[in-house]
């Protein structure tokens, strides 16, 4: 009950419209029937007044839409006594926004959904048990209790016990990961039927589901260029309807023609099939792991001609391996790897991780060292049981060492010196791996007619050639600054341009390409602010389903107002004969509405989505998903 009367509420001039529908018909029982033309006729200039006054509001803004005919519609059934008419036209516009309310909730689900599912409250460990408090209120190291089925509030690392957690909300993943003692859990997974301690690492405005809410919220209140998609129609539409009532009066002489051409004229199928479409697009593409910020950016990615790739972490994962230990004499492969990823261990690199990684993998035992320091973007010098160690670039290492001397590596490998000492200890050959999926990406794009690629990289030429013939992409710019990627952008005639990257540098290109997509999986939040759609999936596919899902939706909304458009067309010329009398019309009208609604909600794509995932089910050597290195 309280549903129902808060929908009265909110569609108050609906709920109006209905009672005066009804008083009507109180009124013609009980014999007060001459009441009735007056009440409907009446109530229905009103609102024509009122929606006048927004006409001419937005006309004086150099906003020419639909609302003339809406209005000359109400007016002119009045005029000709048509007042039953009248007032159906009344209730078709004041409905119309309830129906859009209606379709937009639809289409927007997913999108409602994330944001339904934010956590609000965290349990945090005090002295005696636990003490519940707002998620903002947590800050980095507070112990967390993480209940069975509970959402976990911020991101941290698990201190007790081992569980599964659904993270399919924010990587995709439909089956539960197991986690124990000391791995990372992220804000957003459901926490399995073990109750858990966690440590946070972040707090809630850091953390990768609270950004991901951020980036949802930003693009439900992001307003589409829908209204220009359908005013693009609204003048033609708007003088082909009024010229056709014009000339079935002037051909007839009866007035009541122009009235019952126009009552079929009435806009709602312009006015709601393109916002539905897009606000389903961008629900689909959320569903997806998209977060797309508005429809203006599906309307570019539809119209896609060039697209634009950073590398490192974008065709690459960006987290070289270990694929060679070089080991000098008298050191051997695996003393070398324990010293390196001992010394790592006080590094910030990302090659720190593979390094730990590689030793960890091959079972060795890495020590602690009495002391350490960094030397930024060269290296790290570790004492290490008594022995110096140092790990870095060559001309670092070989300050340290004066016998060092350079490795032989192929393009797309670098490599890794060690001095142990004051000895050259060897090297140590690492390879970043290439995405497995990142040549299917670029086919599939391409397949979707953005046929022109390039890749734009701060890496050296020989690695960034290389990994771009494996790719097949012709247009290659290395050893750049973020200030080169930009003027690189700008400079791209075949337009509009979609940039793809990932790290903090990126920032600045994507927000200079007409579409910037920001692979953000991993947290890159300068990346994400500046762009204008983020992955939220480690999957550089899902730029291609972007592109698929741009275009998906364009198709549709511009197909259900072309519905719109032509149903009220044939009827009007069906109505211009006399055949459609006005308040049969009106009705009718109801029915179109109702259709371009339902053509409009295709938008929202799960037959869509089941039928690319068919399509890349049959043709699994254009999709491969297994990492390959970047070897010759």
């Amino acid at each position: 009950m309280s549903q129902v009367f808060g929908l009265t509420r909110r569609y108050w001039l609906v709920t109006l419209t209905i009672a005066v529908g009804f008083a009507g018909i109180l009124l013609a029982l009980t014999g007060a029937g001459w009441l009735v033309q007056w009440l409907f006729s009446a109530y229905a200039l009103t609102v024509a007044a009122w929606q006048a006054v927004w006409m001419v509001r937005a006309m004086l803004r150099r906003e020419f839409g639909l609302d003339v005919l809406a209005v000359t519609a109400i007016v002119s059934t009045v005029v000709v006594g048509e007042y039953v008419a009248a007032l159906l036209v009344v209730l078709m516009l004041t409905g119309g926004e309830a129906l859009e309310n209606y379709a937009n909730r639809r289409a927007k689900r997913e999108l409602d959904a994330l944001l339904s599912r934010a956590p609000q409250l965290a349990h945090k460990a005090v002295e005696g048990g636990y003490r519940d408090l707002p998620v903002d209120e947590v800050r980095v190291g507070d112990v967390l209790l993480v209940r069975p089925s509970e959402i976990v509030p911020v991101d941290g690392v698990l201190l007790s016990g081992e569980t599964a957690l659904d993270q399919s909300s924010i990587t995709g993943e439909s089956i539960p990961v197991e986690k124990g003692v000391g791995d990372v859990v992220l804000s957003g997974a459901v926490n399995g039927q073990q109750a858990v301690e966690v440590r946070a690492t972040s707090t809630a405005s850091d953390s990768q589901y609270q950004q991901i809410v951020a980036l949802v919220a930003q693009a439900a209140e992001s307003k589409a260029p829908v209204v220009r998609l359908a005013d693009r129609y609204a003048v033609p539409f708007t003088i082909f309807a009024l010229a056709l009532a014009a000339v079935a009066w002037w051909l007839s002489g009866d007035p009541v023609r122009f009235a019952e051409v126009l009552v079929l004229a009435t806009p709602c199928p312009l006015l709601i099939a393109a916002p539905v479409a897009f606000i389903g697009g961008m629900s689909r593409a959320a569903r997806n792991g998209v977060i797309v910020k508005g429809g203006g950016v599906l309307e570019k990615l539809a119209s896609a001609q060039t697209v634009v790739f950073d590398k490192t972490g974008t065709l690459t994962h960006g987290t070289p391996i270990l694929t060679q230990v070089r080991a000098e004499h008298p050191f051997t492969a695996d003393e070398v790897l324990t010293y390196v990823a001992s010394a790592e261990q006080y590094s910030s690199h990302v090659l720190a991780a593979s390094m730990i990684a590689a030793a960890t993998g091959r079972g060795l035992t890495m020590r602690e060292a009495d002391s350490a320091h960094e030397a930024a973007t060269n290296g790290v010098v570790a004492q290490i049981h008594g022995r110096e160690v140092v790990v870095g670039k060559f001309a670092f290492v070989a300050d340290h060492a004066s016998d060092a001397r350079r490795t032989q590596i192929a393009p797309g490998e670098l490599a890794i010196y060690v001095a142990i000492d004051g000895m050259y200890a060897g090297a140590l050959v690492a390879s970043d791996r290439l995405r497995g999926n990142a040549k299917a990406t670029l086919q599939r794009l391409e397949a979707l007619g953005v046929g022109q690629s390039m890749m734009l990289t701060g890496d050296a030429a020989e690695t960034a050639r290389h990994i771009a013939s494996e790719l097949g992409i012709t247009r290659v710019r290395a050893e750049c600054l973020p200030a080169d990627k930009v003027a690189e952008v700008k400079a791209i005639a075949e337009r509009p341009v979609i940039m793809v990257g990932d790290g903090v540098n990126d920032a600045p290109v994507l927000a200079a390409a007409d579409v910037g997509i920001a692979m953000g999986a991993k947290g890159a939040t300068a990346a994400s602010e500046s762009a204008d759609a983020v992955i939220l999936i480690d999957d550089i596919f899902r730029v291609a389903l972007a592109v698929n899902i741009g275009r998906n939706t364009v198709r549709i909304a511009l197909q259900s107002i072309w519905l719109g458009i032509a149903i009220s067309a044939g009827l009007m010329l069906i109505a211009a004969f006399g055949l459609i009398p006005a308040t049969a019309g009106a009705l009718i009208q109801e029915l179109v509405d109702l259709a371009t609604i339902l053509a409009a909600l295709r938008a929202v794509g799960g037959r869509l989505d089941r039928r690319e995932a068919a399509r890349n089910a049959a043709q699994p050597d254009r999709s491969p998903r297994a990492d390959v290195d970047i070897k010759d």
